[in-house]
């Protein structure tokens, strides 16, 4: 059978294109190897951060490298074998993270951050899923005066890009959580218009569902191999399928499909999608680790906390308590490694009683990262109608929305919400 337009990746950003497609009157196919929200898009924070307008740089003052080279932080650790693997992209990062190129850096990325909960509120009512979201913000936890007041000199700048926030003293921070022992923290930030979400993995399937119900079709299979149709010999083809010889064949498990255009939106597997076609984007993982506990009348938190100092959250979740590692640099195939999230459940466990686990092993999922902090948007390059969404680090399902917009416009040639020049595919070939 033949679609306007295939979409590879079903996570928030896949599911996201999809449906702004089937809504302005593609017929798509979604295709992905599990069904939407239960891989990277199941295992997040929960949180579409409209404050996150700043990038996460590549450490390099000797202090903060000296702090993380003993591999013991709740906040980052590494793996040898992905440091060699992906030596390049890291070397890239190092130079992408220098001041003057971050400030320019940030500009760009702020403007999709500007789009993250207007574009989720479109979705949103159209799935029905509004009973999903709390919208009074999360907490940034301080245990440093310093840090405290860096973070609150910066937000008061931040406001110019419509972020807004509260300051909270140790006993707002009690009055606000019962609960929570705040011993050893000084303060916090409250960003106020950032969203809680209960269940991440449901959201993605209520927009999944609502795209179905718009008669978008949805496959769980793998891909196997990706064709343009201008290689095939279209002699003993179907005319419907055909069409002239141009666009896409996408062989699968369960059979085949084409397509005018296809979208590439498999998170930290893109890069294994499109290196037959001749492209080699410094994608690499970075994984991350949670795990639910039980609620109970001593537990129960209304709001996200943040550790800034140590680089974990806790939050509210329809599973239970969520804790959430920081990030681990590791391949995309290496076994699952507990030591972070054991360093951090000691911690947690001061702020929060956390005794009883929901999960009997905790859960791992990798997260796809560029270089210089930005998603890749836009045309492929060497291929007509051939389109990347991937690459968002710790964003996509923040950003899902507004990039499944941008492809939406760019496959229908129309004006642009945001421009993605700055997010093209070629700009790694440049550098």
């Amino acid at each position: 059978m033949r679609y306007d337009v295939i979409v590879i990746g079903a996570g928030m950003v896949g599911t996201s294109a999809a449906w702004h497609l089937q809504k302005n009157n593609s017929k798509v196919l979604m295709l992905d190897r599990k069904l939407p929200g239960l891989e990277t898009s199941y295992g997040n924070a929960g949180l579409i951060q409209r404050e996150a307008i700043h990038t996460h740089p590549f450490p390099r003052q000797i202090t903060e490298l000296v702090r993380v080279m003993p591999n013991q932080g709740t906040d980052i650790r590494y793996r040898i074998p992905a440091i060699l693997r992906y030596h390049q992209a890291l070397l890239q990062y190092w130079k992408y993270s220098a001041p003057a190129i971050v400030k320019q850096i940030e500009s760009e990325w702020q403007t999709l951050i500007a789009h993250c909960t207007s574009e989720h509120q479109t979705m949103i009512e159209a799935s029905g899923a509004d009973e999903l979201i709390t919208r009074d913000g999360w907490l940034q936890l301080h245990r440093s005066k310093e840090t405290l007041k860096v973070a609150a000199d910066t937000a008061i700048l931040d406001r110019e890009q419509g972020v807004e926030h509260k300051v909270l003293s140790v006993d707002e921070l009690k009055a606000l959580e019962p609960n929570a022992n705040f011993d050893g923290f000084v303060g916090a930030i409250h960003w106020l218009n950032s969203w809680q979400v209960s269940n991440p993995s449901l959201l993605v399937k209520a927009y999944a569902k609502n795209f179905e119900q718009m008669q978008g079709v949805i496959k769980e299979t793998d891909v196997t191999q990706i064709i343009p149709l201008d290689n095939v010999n279209t002699d003993n083809v179907d005319t419907d399928v055909d069409a002239g010889g141009k666009g896409w064949k996408v062989v699968t498990t369960i059979g085949t499909f084409y397509s005018d255009d296809l979208v590439i939106a498999a998170g930290p597997w893109s890069n294994e999608l499109i290196k037959p076609l001749g492209y080699n984007l410094p994608l690499f993982p970075m994984r991350g680790y949670h795990q639910h506990f039980k609620v109970s009348a001593k537990n129960t938190i209304h709001h996200s906390m943040f550790d800034m100092d140590k680089g974990f959250v806790m939050g509210p979740m329809q599973q239970g308590i969520r804790i959430t590692t920081g990030a681990e640099m590791t391949t995309m195939d290496a076994p699952k490694n507990f030591g972070q999230l054991k360093t951090v459940l000691k911690l947690a466990r001061k702020i929060l009683p956390l005794d009883e686990a929901v999960e009997s092993e905790a859960w791992a999922g990798s997260r796809p990262c560029m270089p210089d902090m930005k998603p890749v948007i836009g045309p492929a390059g060497k291929h007509d109608k051939l389109w990347f969404a991937f690459g968002h680090s710790h964003q996509g399902f923040t950003l899902g929305p507004i990039t499944g917009r941008l492809v939406e416009e760019l496959i229908h040639d129309k004006s642009l919400t945001v421009d993605v020049e700055p997010f093209n595919a070629q700009r790694f070939c440049k550098a």
